[in-house]
This record gives structure tokens, sequence and C-alpha cells, in this order.
């Protein structure tokens, strides 16, 4: 015998997350309509699970779908299913009771929360989605009966604090959720849930890769042009449909493309498909340079589909760049630009992650810290790096042009991921003094490098001419060692902090001291290293007269190894700011101590060596004073630095020149 109407109370705590869950939590109302449609999925996935593992169960599976029901009139809303169902005992499990252990400290936790998006978090780890109607609805009614039996059940009610809960005849095998609509209110961001044109919005927006059919009864526009066209012989997206036995209904359109091409095998997926659906989600008329598509098993399962563009956005390198790839659960929508996924070196990459375990309403504070999260973002950034050393090895022209797009980003993630860092060096291409047209990678360049050298060297600056007509290089190319021309800001950092490639270790040419193996500097010439001494103790004077002269300016004067043309140039220590960084930092507001570098001085050039016979001659000549702040003023020009008095200078070059006219 069936039990009669019961009517229950909610608990008193229930009650009060009820409330929030309708008037507090969810910021998009919308999204009911995606829980409901997530429900109803996860219901044809059990029933049809279980007709394969249960030979007893009766149910019919041949057209498994979720329909949506409008009656304007009566102003109601219905998303039905004929999935697995529920028994009374299921619906006062599950619908009936929220959150069934822990209330309190949720509750607690909510009331904590200092706003709705950290509440909203909250509320997702318990899955009481369903309960979202109520932002919508005045009125819940659900009638459901399990497949395999016969008793179906009705529950309903108004979200206030009680629901009734009866037996019920004659019910189909599933689900229907019936809403009873509020009035549309714009300012309360309700919106008119009866229009057809908003019903197909959300479902395109949230639920159109979900596995089943979501049908929905043709407008009348829709339907006489669905029977024009079938009357032309023309294909149509709607169907006439049977259901339970009874006459052909209405024309029903299908809202949803079920076209999830990261769930399908890589080899069922031709390459028109891939472009299409990355032209979707990116609005780039262009093919993808590469595509990515993965599918991880085992504790926590996803799909993922990425595509490396073939060129840049403008957006790149601006500060408000969303960056992330879109986030599904189970193919449902969840978020566009999901950062814990893709790292900011590679925000460039397009592409969806489905994953099977995740809660419908997981936020991204979650997200950050969610070690199985952290763990696909790790696989999904190898993939993607693994993608580029492929594309390198089979198509160097194709990732010359994706270098050239993306490499300054990429670069970035030798400051930012330096678990990858072995992963990324070799991805580096780089001008170089090799080839004036070509790039070289690092691996390229190790293995030109002469005998005996263990060291990578670069130069970095604005451009390619101010590289290459730098002072620095001038005993680098006299001796033909190839040098790097490093001409990205982003260079300036990663070459400070990744120390070496494959045992080579990276060195600035402007920093430091310089062994060339030039004559003498060799061990085994002892009248090579006697006369380099007999020239420093000559010299001695000189130099520091010039570094109390310009004492302000630089922190020693020697002579160098690196120069064969120019009279002079400025170095940095090893481990010195350069003063292209020392500018960037100083244009981010950071205050900064005055970084003195070394003047190197060339003893062989005629200017130097006027110098030095006219300080021996007359070491109080107040016109050497002059001459030495015009020969650092030289060598800051010459490596495109700033003047920190460009008229003084102007006006000393201009009174020299007359007079030696």
């Amino acid at each position: 015998m069936a039990s009669p109407t019961e009517t229950l109370e909610f608990q008193a705590e229930t009650r009060q997350l009820l409330q929030l869950v309708i008037h507090s939590i969810y910021s998009n109302k919308d999204i009911f309509l995606r829980e409901l449609i997530s429900n109803a999925s996860d219901a044809l996935d059990k029933l049809r699970l279980e007709s394969l593992t249960d030979t007893d169960l009766a149910a019919d599976t041949s057209d498994l779908h979720i329909t949506l029901e409008v009656d304007r009139q009566a102003r109601t809303l219905t998303v039905r299913d004929n999935g697995i169902g529920m028994t009374r005992e299921d619906v006062v499990d599950l619908i009936g009771t929220i959150a069934k252990s822990g209330t309190a400290g949720l509750l607690a936790r909510i009331k904590e929360a200092k706003d709705a998006e950290a509440a909203q978090n909250l509320i997702g780890q318990f899955g009481v989605g369903f309960y979202s109607a109520f932002m919508v609805a005045d009125k819940v009614t659900l009638h459901t009966r399990r497949a395999g039996t016969e008793q179906g059940t009705a529950w309903e009610s108004d979200g206030e604090g009680t629901y009734t809960i009866a037996p019920a005849d004659g019910l189909p095998a599933g689900t229907s959720v019936t809403l009873h609509l509020k009035p549309a209110d714009g300012e309360d961001g309700l919106g008119d849930y009866l229009a057809g044109w908003k019903i197909r919005q959300i479902v395109k927006q949230y639920s159109d890769f979900i596995r089943w059919p979501i049908r929905m009864a043709a407008e009348p526009a829709a339907a006489d042009a669905a029977a024009d066209a079938a009357a032309d012989g023309a294909e149509t997206e709607t169907e006439a449909e049977t259901v339970d036995g009874a006459e052909p209904a209405d024309a029903f359109e299908t809202l949803n493309s079920m076209k999830a091409l990261w769930a399908r095998p890589r080899s069922e997926v031709t390459e028109a498909e891939y472009h299409e659906f990355y032209q979707q989600i990116s609005h780039d008329w262009q093919p993808p340079a590469e595509t990515v598509h993965m599918r991880a098993e085992g504790t926590f399962e996803y799909e993922a589909l990425l595509f490396i563009p073939a060129h840049a956005p403008f957006d790149l390198f601006s500060r408000d760049t969303k960056r992330g790839v879109q986030l599904y659960v189970k193919r449902v929508f969840i978020m566009d630009d999901c950062d814990a996924l893709m790292p900011n070196y590679l925000r460039f990459v397009k592409g969806v992650v489905d994953a099977h375990d995740l809660s419908l309403n997981v936020s991204r504070e979650i997200l950050q810290h969610d070690r199985q999260i952290t763990a696909v973002r790790r696989r999904l950034v190898k993939k993607v790096l693994t993608a580029f050393k492929d594309m390198q090895a089979a198509n160097p022209e194709a990732y010359a042009t994706a270098w050239e797009q993306f490499g300054r980003v990429i670069k970035e993630g030798l400051l930012e991921d330096r678990d990858n860092t072995d992963a990324l060096l070799p991805l580096v291409s780089a001008a170089s003094t090799h080839d004036a047209q070509k790039p070289t990678t690092l691996r390229e360049y190790v293995a030109r490098m002469k005998d005996g050298q263990d060291t990578i060297y670069y130069l970095t600056g604005e451009n390619r001419a101010m590289v290459e007509n730098s002072p620095h290089m001038e005993a680098f190319t006299a001796k033909g060692y190839e040098v790097l021309i490093l001409t990205d800001p982003v260079d300036e950092v990663w070459t400070d902090q990744v120390p070496a490639f494959e045992g080579h270790r990276f060195q600035s040419i402007a920093k430091g001291q310089v062994d060339l193996g030039d004559d003498a500097d060799t061990d085994g010439d002892d009248e090579a290293k006697a006369q380099k001494a007999r020239r420093e103790e000559d010299f001695a004077a000189l130099l520091t007269w010039l570094q109390a002269t310009l004492a302000d300016h630089v922190k020693q004067v020697r002579l160098s190894t690196r120069l064969t043309t120019s009279a002079a140039c400025l170095v940095g220590d090893a481990h010195d700011l350069t003063p292209t960084l020392e500018k960037m930092y100083r244009a981010m507001g950071q205050e900064l101590p005055t970084v003195k570098r070394i003047l190197e001085l060339n003893p062989t050039h005629p200017l130097i060596t006027a110098l030095h016979r006219a300080h021996g001659a007359k070491s109080d000549d107040p016109v050497l004073t002059d001459i030495a702040e015009l020969v650092h003023g030289s060598a800051l020009l010459a490596e495109g630095g700033d003047l920190p008095d460009p008229a003084r200078f102007t006006r000393l070059l201009t009174d020299h020149l007359t007079h030696s006219l």
C-alpha cells in the first residue's frame, strides 16, 4: 500500500543553508539550468551504465535524452530526463536533506566568508546545486520513478522551510523537475526563462557539449521553417518524436551540439573538425599551429584539447590579458580563462580541459589550492612544451615562426617555472653572430663552440645593430667567438637567473673579466706575462688618477683585454645589474642605489696612449680632466647609455674640437 502524502520540515540549520543558496550565494542566476541539466545528464549516464551491468533491469536506453518544456500560461519550465530515476528513499536522502552531515560547520564557514564568491565556493563543496532552482522559482515540483520499479514519487517545496513527498502512479522512468518561475526582473538578475532565445543561450553557453541531446519543442516559426525545408527535401535540425508509445509530438529541436571533440579518440577527429572547434573557442580564423589532444585516466580523470595559435594575439603583453583555458566538468561548462590550469608564460594557449571529478561549483580559489589540479597543470605544461619540441624537430620553419610569435613569452617561463627549466632551455632560439639571418638554438651554439670553450657568450641590447656595434664585441669578433644577440627585455633577467645549459654556463661579455686565450693571458708564455705586467705597471699612475677623477661615475679603471678598435668601454662586475635592467626597475617605481661600473681602457688605442703621455708629462693639466670625462661619456654612449649631463658633455666636446681645429 502506498504511503500517504507527508509534509516534512527542513531542519533549522538546513533552512538557513537553503535561504543562503536561494538569496545570497549565486551571483549569476542563469546557472540554475546548468545545474538541472547536469543532474539529468548524470541520471542518463547512470541508467546506461546500470543497463550494461544489470541484465535484469528493464529499461529502454534506445533514446536517452533531456527535454526542456515551457508552459507560458502556467509560467513553468520543466527539465525532464528518461534516466535512472529515484525511489522514495533516494528522494528523501538526496533531495529532501541538504548536506546531511556537517551542516552546522558549513554554515559557520559560510558566515565567516568575506564575500558571496567565497561563500559559493563552500556551497559547491556540498553539492546542493539542485536548490539553485529556487533562485528563479517560487515553487519546485519533482516527479520521479526509478528504472525497474513500479512506484513513482512526487516531491514539492516552496523553499521556505517545508516540503511534501508522496507516492505517484503512472510516471515514466526518469525524473522531471518543474519550476514555477518568478517574474522576470532585470535588476535582480532574473531573466525571462520562458523565452526560447534565453534558454538556447544558456544551453549553448553551459551545456553545449553534454553527450545527451537536449531537446525543446520548436517554436512556431522554427516548426514552419522545418516544414518548408522538409517539403524541399532539405535536412533540418528538428525531429518528430514519439514518447512512450504516444502519437508523434510537435517537432523538437536539439539545442546542444554534443560535439565534444576532446572526448573522442584523436584518430576519429579530422583536421577540419579541430580547426572548426579552434575557431569557435578562440575567434581566430587562422588554423592553429599545433594541436594537443590528450586523455588521462586513474585517480583523477580528465580530457584536454589544447591549441597553439599560429600568431600572437594583439593583447599578449597587456596587463589585463585574460589567460587560461576553458574548464568543463563532465562536458558542463564551468568557466572561461581558468588560469589555474595554465601558467602565465603559456597564456596564449587556447583549449578546453574536461575534468570528471570536480564539483560543478568549483571556484578559482579552490582550483588554485587543489593538488589534483596542480598535477593536471604540470602534465598540460609538459604536453605543450613537448609539442613545441616536436615541432622544432619535425618542422623547423613552422617552429621558427611560432618562436617569433611567442618566444618572448615562453622565456618568461625560465623565471616563473624552475621545474621546467631543462625543458624550456632547448626551445630558446636567438640571433647570433654566426648567421645574420637565421637564429640559433642553444644546442646548435654548443655544437659550434671552439675547442676548450666551456662558456655560452651573450650580449643584451635594444636591437641587433646596437649589439653588433658594441665595443664589447670587438675581441670576440676578432678571435671568431660566437656571441648570442639577446634583444628582448626578459633576456636581461633570465640570463642572470639560469646558471647554465647542459653544463655550459652563460656569460655576458659586458660583465667581469674576459679570457679568450689571448697570448698575454697564456700561462705557458712567460714573456707575454711579463709584458702584460710591465704594461700594467706603466699605466698604473694614469689608472689611479682616472679612478680618482671619475670616482662619482665608476668604481674602477683598468686595462681591457676585450677591446681592439675602441678606446674604452664600460663593464659590470659579474653580479651587477645591467643598465637596461636598472632602467626597467626604476620604471616600475623601485628605488635602487646607483650602480657604478668599471671603465676599461684599450692600451693600444691612439687616444689612450696620447692621454698616457700627456698625464706623464703634466698630470695636473686641467684639460686632462675634460678628456677623462669625454672618454667616459663616449664609452657610455657607445653602449646606448644615458649621459648624466648631456649639455656638459656637448660643451666639452665642442670646445675641444674647436681647439683642435
